[in-house]
């Protein structure tokens, strides 16, 4: 056995933890204070900003650095060399090394020699199938943004700097900010859902429309959200979002006082 250095030796969770969904949080707990390496850096579930602030303890690898490494030189050079790793916590799906050589197992078997311990969580089900990234992208895209929630473990979140607008919500008593959504994160299904705005540490109800406004159409799709007892300028302020459940789908109004009529049901079914 390597009888290298073990002063200071760390825990390292690997994977690729795109929105750290309920099964990446099980991966990253019980190696106290673990450095997170995230070895993707996707960010289609959770944006960078918001992941960089719940998980400061976080490395964003490069993959251009680590994309043509043997699997034994990731090891050597990253795991050992740089974070001087004591202990590897992944999932049992996690592979690495230039053309994802090796599995977890095959980090196990090579580190046992080494005395660095190797934890290897199984999979977490939910509704009888495992959590994956990929599963909670098609709720997202769905609009099944309920179990999208259950299997993130929290409410599927983002934000953006409030911009201007044309202003018609406020003439109809339902004054909206309009956002952009985050580069790279995955697109709701267009329609309105019942969500949670954030200004500052103070949190509203909300009504939010993701989509393209098809009464007052805009060229890309835009966070629109109403929020509820809210009185104040947000122009050029960033808040944050988090959508909780499907209301319905975008339409095409046929008057304002339809419309109006629409948004005060959206309301009332919230309330």
């Amino acid at each position: 056995m390597h009888n290298y250095e073990s002063k200071n030796r760390i825990a390292v969770a690997l994977g690729d933890f795109d929105g750290m969904h309920r099964a990446h949080k099980t991966v990253v707990t019980g190696g106290e204070n673990a450095i997170i390496y995230c070895v993707n850096n996707r960010f289609s579930l959770l944006q960078k900003s918001i992941f960089e602030r719940r998980y400061p303890n976080a490395v964003f690898a490069d993959f251009n650095e680590l994309k043509n490494m043997s699997p034994t030189e990731f090891i050597d050079k990253i795991l050992i060399g740089r974070f001087n790793a004591g202990m590897i916590l992944c999932g049992f799906n996690f592979r690495f090394g230039k053309n994802a050589m090796w599995s977890a197992f095959d980090l196990r078997n090579h580190l046992e020699d080494k005395g660095i311990w190797v934890r290897i969580l199984e999979h977490l089900d939910h509704d009888g199938e495992p959590i994956s990234s990929t599963r909670i992208r098609k709720c997202v895209a769905d609009g099944d943004i309920k179990k999208a929630n259950e299997m993130l473990g929290y409410n599927f979140t983002f934000e953006g700097v409030v911009e201007n607008g044309d202003k018609r919500g406020r003439t109809i008593g339902f004054p909206t900010v309009n956002q952009h959504l985050p580069q790279g994160l995955i697109v709701p299904k267009y329609g309105v859902y019942e969500s949670r705005a954030f200004v500052g540490d103070v949190e509203y109800k909300a009504f939010t429309n993701i989509g393209i406004r098809p009464t007052w159409q805009t060229d890309c799709p835009m966070a629109e959200t109403h929020i509820f007892d809210f009185d104040g300028d947000l122009y050029d302020k960033v808040v944050r979002i988090e959508l909780i459940r499907y209301l319905r789908e975008e339409k095409i109004f046929s008057s304002i006082d339809e419309l109006k009529e629409q948004l005060t049901n959206d309301k009332s079914s919230i309330l």
